[in-house]
């Protein structure tokens, strides 16, 4: 049941949605994340052998075959949205997602079950890709229409808060276990199963804030009707594409610089794990932390001005950076490299959600977000490992460096050419 008017319009109200829709937000991403977090420990688990980067290779691929459900997640879940209802969408998403992380926690290893053991690991992950393939549209489409149109980049921009958050939590349990509870021998054969554990017991809580939340202003009975994939392609062709050239150098320097990142100091940079971890904890810390600063500039200065911002410097220092980062011999030295490159990425990833968000009107609106979204993160975000890895393994790590910065450029060339959809949002002509 939806709230009355009055509290629709209150401060309050908002405040407690913006809680009800991050906090599953932070579960699921931190279910994800924590696969890639932990993959150090348990890649020897699943694929014995001696050479740790093939290893990592393989549970990477893992990682990009999950992002190949990420479409089919943003179809279903996002269909499901504009439909039933945010609420209905974002409250199953969480629920497959826990089940995903259950199913890693508890499958036996190699020398147990065999080939059994990444074939369940590959299992696992394409449900989990399924789960957080529909999470992105629904919550993007809900903290976007939740929001007073002055404060929307704000808003907004909590979602990659708590998208960070969950790689935080990750971090966090990740240095508890190293530093407190376990040993490095504990951690690498038994230990790495309880984040998996803790994943699926933190959405039961998502699942109680997500049933008790108020579903969405902009969603009506005749609006429910309406959103479906012949609808997106016949008349928004142009949004959905647009979408595609937004997200495709931003999400691949997401992942470049936050999932693979604590890789790259391990096997390039040559840190230990747990110095690593501590390093990528800090900065991940710092980068959640400047998203609402970006959200709130957007909001005075519009969404185009960020966006160019990232796309000129991304394309001009990520070479620079990468190349500097894989010679550096002082942490302080990484620290501050990595740091750069956040700063530069938060362009994209503080708004990305809400100028998508604007694309669409509001019977659309969650599937037209997902869907393109996931599909240009299954082909570009979730192969960054795999491709990183790849160009280590053959001897040229410095192709991937321009790899990056050309699909940078290919967003470049969409952001000059977009309209700011802060100054013709669809959310703004609609009626609460």
């Amino acid at each position: 049941m939806s709230p009355g008017k009055n509290q629709h319009g209150s401060a309050m109200w908002r405040y407690k949605a913006i809680l009800s829709g991050t906090i599953g937000n932070l579960v699921e991403w931190y279910d994800w994340y924590v696969y890639t977090t932990f993959a150090l420990y348990f890649a020897p688990v699943f694929f014995p052998g001696d050479n740790k980067t093939v290893q990592l290779l393989n549970t990477a691929a893992i990682f990009a075959v999950g992002f190949l459900m990420r479409p089919l997640g943003g179809w279903i879940f996002g269909k499901m949205a504009d439909q039933k209802g945010r609420k209905t969408s974002m409250t199953l998403s969480v629920l497959l997602m826990s089940f995903g992380s259950m199913l890693i926690a508890f499958t036996p290893g190699y020398h147990s079950i065999g080939i059994m053991a990444p074939v369940l690991l590959l299992v696992a992950r394409l449900l989990q890709g399924l789960s957080v393939g529909g999470e992105y549209g629904s919550s993007a489409t809900y903290l976007s229409e939740i929001a007073p149109a002055s404060r929307r980049g704000f808003f907004s921009s909590f979602q990659y808060v708590t998208l960070i958050g969950g790689q935080l939590l990750a971090l966090s349990i990740q240095v508890l276990l190293q530093k407190v509870i376990l040993t490095h021998e504990q951690l690498a054969s038994w230990g790495w199963r309880i984040p998996f554990v803790i994943g699926a017991l933190l959405a039961i809580v998502a699942l109680y804030m997500r049933k008790n939340m108020e579903e969405s202003l902009h969603l009506s009975p005749k609006v429910q009707e309406k959103g479906s994939l012949k609808l997106l392609l016949k008349q928004h062709p142009k949004a959905v594409f647009t979408v595609v050239g937004l997200t495709l150098g931003g999400t691949l320097a997401f992942y470049t610089y936050t999932t693979y990142m604590q890789k790259f100091l391990v096997n390039t940079v040559h840190l230990s794990i747990e110095r690593s971890s501590m390093l990528t904890f800090y900065l991940m810390l710092i980068y959640a932390a400047i998203q609402p600063l970006f959200g709130l500039l957007s909001d005075k200065i519009g969404r185009k001005p960020l966006l160019m911002g990232f796309g000129i410097l991304g394309t001009i220092f990520t070479v620079p950076i990468l190349a500097t980062l894989s010679h550096v011999t002082e942490e302080w030295q990484a620290f501050l490299l990595i740091l750069a490159a956040l700063i530069i990425v938060s362009g994209y990833t503080s708004i990305n959600a809400v100028v998508k968000a604007e694309l669409f009107p509001a019977q659309i609106r969650a599937l037209g977000v997902g869907l393109p979204y996931a599909l240009t993160v299954a082909i570009f975000g979730g192969t960054a490992e795999t491709v990183a890895l790849y160009c280590k393994k053959i001897g040229h790590e410095q192709y991937f460096y321009f790899y990056v910065a050309t699909c940078i450029f290919i967003s470049l060339i969409v952001y000059t050419l977009v309209k700011d959809t802060k100054t013709t949002s669809y959310i703004d002509h609609e009626k609460h």
